[in-house]
């Protein structure tokens, strides 16, 4: 056994299950291209300001949950706990809004760091994959967004999982709320650091999940009754136009999100086969965002899907991912001149794009076959010195058991045919 071990509260990928992974992150990905969003990546790591500013120093993102550390030179740096702010930094640095071309729409996959409390579906490293739409403030954005995410959720089969919707309201409406949240939860028996919470952000209470708090939060004032018109016309319309293309939704008049930068719409997809850890994903519109971190007015929108809690759900329904075999054809060489015939072959095949292996380490017939069927192989491809002298390979077909004879030069031609 080794010596080391993965750090508690993270994991490692590994075939066959990272499969799945890689089928939940394209399956995201694939309603996004499809839509006008661009690739970006980011660094694993930002300056520290970037998410005290843009994520909200009164988070427990970042008072008790984020990574960050001094670097030999002096600089304060933080792995990054989520993807927005990361990604805006990136647009504003490339003046990416200055193409002319707005709203910029990019979309993303990577590991994101949060030191918590690990169980299942909570982990201190996690997968997401995300898409942000830079620069414009329009209902159609937002429903745009949530329609994808439905769509990429219903590709993969899953059915039981709920959207929840809220409106945040803006900077005209929101204050007068928090003023009305702020006098109610003065009045509840509330520990020191929720009290001190609700004085910053009192939003953030809203979403502390634990029950003695939420009881007392029963009669709290709703921001949907505080809504300016505005406010209230631009969360119809999305409700409308979400509506209109079929997505059912939930409205959630305590539905916060845990993060500070959010207005407007907020959402968030939830899974009722994951117990305590429900939430798959979520996200919202950021109006402010931009200018918390340095940069011009630039109303936004986007959400964050988690890859590990998407698979958690897939295996809550049962849902039985269609992953093809990372293998189509297996050479199989017995003696030294087969090895060398074949070697080439499965070389051939994979520079005409057909999955190919080859078995390695003189295991003899009994075992490559024995490593052809676990690859998944459709056709296994076997060569002796008496093949060889005849100038064939006898070609399997691992489905239906038959066998024949082809000429050693008609083996690419032949798979490429029955492949496709």
């Amino acid at each position: 056994m080794s010596t080391f071990k993965a750090p508690k509260g993270t994991y490692d990928l590994i075939p066959p299950d990272s499969a799945k992974f890689l089928a939940v992150r394209e399956a995201i990905a694939a309603p996004l291209r499809n839509s006008g969003y661009g690739y970006v990546e980011t660094p694993g790591f930002e300056n520290v300001e970037l998410f005290a500013r843009g994520v909200g120093e009164s988070t427990d993102i970042v008072t008790k949950e984020m990574y960050a550390f001094e670097t030999k030179g002096g600089d304060r740096l933080a792995l990054r706990p989520e993807g927005t702010a990361s990604v805006l930094r990136a647009a504003l640095e490339a003046n990416l809004h200055k193409a002319g071309n707005l709203p910029v729409k990019l979309w993303y996959s990577g590991s994101y760091y949060r030191y918590e409390r690990p169980q299942k579906g909570r982990y201190r490293h996690f997968s997401q994959v995300g898409a942000e739409a830079i620069g414009a403030e329009d209902p159609a954005l937002d429903a745009e967004l949530i329609i994808l995410a439905d769509q990429a959720y219903r590709s993969l089969g899953l059915r039981d999982f709920r959207i929840l919707l809220n409106s945040l309201g803006d900077k005209e409406c929101r204050p007068v709320y928090r003023s009305a949240l702020q006098d109610f939860l003065r009045g509840l028996d509330l520990d020191e650091d929720t009290l001190r919470r609700s004085e910053i952000n009192p939003l953030r209470v809203l979403d502390d999940k634990r029950e003695s708090v939420q009881k007392q939060l029963a009669g709290a004032p709703l921001l949907r009754d505080y809504l300016c018109d505005a406010c209230k016309a631009y969360h119809e319309e999305v409700r409308e136009l979400i509506t209109a293309a079929g997505v059912t939704f939930e409205d959630d008049p305590k539905l916060v999100r845990g993060l500070d930068y959010y207005t407007r719409t907020t959402f968030e997809f939830v899974h009722d086969g994951l117990g305590s850890q429900s939430a798959v994903g979520g996200g919202g519109r950021y109006d402010g965002l931009s200018e918390m971190i340095g940069g011009p007015a630039l109303p936004s929108v986007g959400w964050a899907l988690g890859v590990d809690r998407t698979v958690l759900a897939l295996e809550a329904e049962g849902v039985e991912l269609d992953i093809p075999s990372t293998t189509s054809v297996y050479a199989v060489p017995l003696g030294e001149e087969a090895r060398r015939v074949l070697f080439a072959k499965v070389t051939e095949l994979r520079k005409v794009g057909i999955a190919a292996d080859f078995a390695y380490g003189d295991k003899g017939l009994k075992g490559a076959m024995k490593n052809a069927n676990r690859s998944g192989a459709r056709y296994t491809v076997v060569a002796g010195e008496r093949d060889l002298a005849e100038g064939v390979v006898q070609l399997k077909d691992m489905e239906s058991g038959e066998q024949a004879a082809i000429g050693v030069n008609e083996i690419v031609a032949e798979l490429e045919a029955r492949l496709g």
